[in-house]
């Protein structure tokens, strides 16, 4: 057949139309799998079945609009339809054709509005905040549970490439807000989806129910509830990473799979003890006696599971942590050794075991090159790492490589945006590069997130002296204190 004759007979029989028709039908049928589908628990599966019959249905309908025709009497054969009926028919259905599609672009308009952080920078479409659980647990004692969980899966998306996640200082800002305005706190992070969560615990069964939240429209990605025995658990977070970056459309490589499915520990009370160091240790107002505290659980965990790799590389860690800022002895320095050097063994390429070794190195031998190559390894293994990407920047600024610790100091800031002392490096960094404007911007940003502090004020003050000349900060400072 003459090409110009079948387009001609595709238009004549309405073709063209038909598939207009279907593709608003099929965008319609897609947006419910997508989005309403989650809310009751339907299976992704069930959403990749509906995409996958509209695809395959597309030829078929073309093919049945090429032999039938839609008319105010009902489908009939197109040859037996009056071409003056067929064209009045057809321009109503055109109206409805080109309405439908007004109201499709104003729907997608509505669902797509400007989302930007709060320092102004587009926002990553496979970003996300893993918000603080909730404790839901009869005994409140258990809140380190809650937080044990949040921050297992935390550390487990924050090792596929293809995801920003954000850092837990930044997000634990939000423990304590009574009322979540999702939308805001996307914003504040930097982040285009959040996750929500809650765990209760009573005796050895653990319910944790999640969903994951597009905060630009505030509709629901994913959720899941899960209701297991302590045992059975142990491998949840894993579980709930590889859930997450699928149904954020994430790609994982295999060695991302391997290493997110891996188990902690087989044994169930060798992860409590392991939770209730972590929860000390990682607290930012950890205190000499909390750190040895968490010594202690981290070396019942271990007693309990002697291939327990990630409990050798935390405790590696909170030794090397008291050697560095409190206890500079002989004792502390050969035990964080030891510990990192074990978790290493048991398992070769995990993050914690390579960032507690470089911590060693770092601090103790202060042989930077060689603690670079570890937190250079971390931040392969584990991309969102913000604290290896922290000390990678102070070590790049030690070495005079100013830019380059610019840049790093920058990524720290978009992986932990709410942490105070994020701010002031980067702040600290401009400042000694002579960056006056953006130094004067990031100095805003700190007194913003820390009126209080000293620090930023001075900092400020700093900038404002040395840029412009201007000492209205410095000398409030000076008037402020106070007769000796």
């Amino acid at each position: 057949m003459n090409p110009k004759r079948f387009l001609a007979e595709l238009k004549r029989r309405n073709v063209y139309r038909a598939a207009v028709l279907y593709g608003m039908g099929a965008w319609l049928l897609a947006q419910i799998a997508t989005q309403i589908f989650p809310f009751f628990d339907v299976p992704n599966s069930a959403v990749r079945f509906v995409i996958v019959s509209l695809v395959f249905g597309f030829p078929i309908a073309m093919v049945l609009s090429w032999m039938y025709e839609l008319t105010p009497e009902g489908v009939v054969r197109t040859e037996d339809v009056d071409p003056a009926t067929q064209r009045k028919f057809g321009r109503k259905v055109d109206f409805v054709i080109i309405g439908a599609l007004l109201l499709i672009i104003a729907l997608l308009v509505y669902q797509r509005p400007p989302f930007r952080a709060g320092g102004g920078q587009a926002i990553p479409e496979k970003s996300i905040a893993v918000l603080p659980f909730e404790n839901f647990s009869a005994d409140k004692q258990n809140a380190f549970f809650a937080d044990g969980v949040q921050d297992d899966i935390l550390t487990s998306l924050a090792t596929i490439k293809d995801l920003q996640v954000i850092s837990r200082s930044s997000v634990m800002q939000f423990r304590d807000v009574n009322v979540r305005n999702l939308r805001d706190i996307a914003k504040a992070l930097g982040v285009a989806n959040v996750l929500e969560g809650s765990v209760r615990r009573e005796g050895d069964r653990i319910v944790v129910n999640v969903q994951l939240i597009d905060a630009r429209t505030d509709r629901h990605i994913w959720a899941n509830r899960y209701d297991r025995t302590l045992t059975d658990s142990l491998g949840l977070q894993g579980e709930l990473a590889s859930e997450i970056a699928e149904a954020l459309r994430a790609s994982l490589t295999a060695d991302e799979k391997v290493r997110v499915a891996i188990k902690p520990t087989q044994n169930a009370d060798a992860y409590v003890f392991y939770l209730r160091a972590n929860q000390i240790s990682r607290n930012p107002d950890t205190l000499l006696e909390d750190y040895k505290a968490a010594e202690q659980l981290f070396g019942q965990a271990i007693a309990l599971d002697a291939n327990f790799a990630v409990a050798h590389a935390r405790l590696a860690s909170v030794c090397a942590e008291v050697f560095h800022y409190y206890e500079p002895t002989d004792a502390w320095k050969t035990k964080a050794r030891t510990e990192a050097e074990a978790a290493l063994r048991l398992q070769p390429d995990l993050g914690e075991a390579h960032f507690a070794l470089g911590q060693c190195i770092y601090w103790m031998d202060q042989d930077y090159e060689r603690a670079l190559e570890q937190f250079e390894i971390v931040s392969r293994l584990s991309p969102s790492n913000g604290d290896a990407r922290r000390l990678i920047a102070a070590i790049k600024r030690r070495e005079g490589k100013w830019e380059q610790a610019l840049e790093a100091y920058e990524r720290v800031a978009r992986l932990d945006p709410q942490n105070p002392n994020t701010v002031r490096e980067v702040l600290f960094t401009n400042t000694s590069m002579r960056r006056w404007p953006e130094a004067a911007r990031w100095g805003e940003r700190m007194r913003a997130m820390a009126p209080a502090s000293l620090v930023a004020k001075i900092q400020s003050g700093y900038v404002d002296f040395w840029w412009k000349g201007d000492t209205q900060l410095l000398k409030s400072l000076v008037d402020g204190v106070p007769p000796a």
